[in-house]
């Protein structure tokens, strides 16, 4: 009778949720009332709602949805355009300026003068604009993510077990992590970042609306980034001992505990 009555209640809630995410305009208000009851572990339900009431992705505007997913999703694809620095590309510029330069030359005597080698396009270049320098300089980071994503919640097929599934999943964190590294040079890369990240991809990848779950790597990757936002200071090295960096907030914390649990407080501190 029990288990009834909570298939029930939880079958309402959804219901409830539903109507409130197809008003034209959402009532904020009115979706956090029922948020206050717990999100339910619905594949139509939760994506939305925490695109919307926890991280304002989504505008509380429905007509206005579509725009702004379609906005972010292309700012989302140019970030990958522009910042995935892959050493083919080295190749595909050099093979570029040499067909532009062999039409230039078409007249002589078709070979390309040594001296106009591109200096920025050898592998031993250190300047700044050279894909090779930008890749070597960067893999140090993105051995650091790939190590920690494949450690992502090893107990879930989802993430781990060897499928292309799975595969795929992985690297649509890396990219993420790797965006958002290159994007905030102050922090780049924190281990745990991944543990944040998972979540959100895993609710958004699972949503039954196709093309949100095609979209899912673009989605959570601005959720993301919303969510560090609200403490990305515990993540800045330098900011350690500041009163916004990480000690800082643990030292809150251990005060808090102790006001409201001070048995277990002690537990801790021993």
């Amino acid at each position: 009778r029990d288990e009834g009555a909570a298939t029930s209640s939880r079958t309402h809630l959804v219901a409830e949720f539903k109507a409130a995410l197809e008003r034209k305009v959402v009532d904020l208000a009115e979706l956090r009332r029922l948020a206050c009851q717990g999100v339910p572990d619905d594949p139509a339900v939760r994506p939305v709602v925490w695109k919307q009431l926890l991280l304002g992705y989504l505008p509380m505007d429905h007509a206005l949805w579509a725009y702004e997913l379609e906005k972010k999703r292309s700012q989302y694809s140019a970030f990958k355009d522009e910042l995935l620095v892959n050493p083919s590309e080295v190749t595909r510029r050099m093979e570029m300026t040499i067909s532009k330069r062999k039409e230039h030359n078409s007249e002589g005597t078709g070979f390309l003068p040594r001296a106009e080698i591109v200096q920025d396009e050898h592998p031993l270049s250190l300047g700044k604009t050279s894909v090779w320098n930008q890749h070597f300089q960067e893999s140090e980071t993105v051995e650091q993510i790939d190590r920690d994503v494949k450690r992502t919640h090893p107990e879930m097929q989802f993430f781990n077990g060897g499928s292309s599934d799975a595969l795929s999943n992985q690297e649509s964190l890396k990219r993420i992590l790797t965006i958002f590294a290159k994007l905030n040079p102050g922090i780049r890369y924190v281990q745990g970042m991944n543990e944040v990240l998972a979540p959100l991809y895993y609710v958004f990848k699972n949503d039954p609306d196709q093309s949100n779950s095609a979209s899912a790597e673009s989605d959570a990757f601005f959720c993301f980034v919303e969510v560090l936002s609200g403490f990305r200071d515990n993540f800045c090295k330098q900011l350690d001992n500041s009163v916004v960096g990480i000690r800082s907030t643990i030292s809150k914390l251990s005060q808090l505990l102790k006001r409201h649990d001070e048995e277990l407080w002690r537990h801790l501190e021993v």
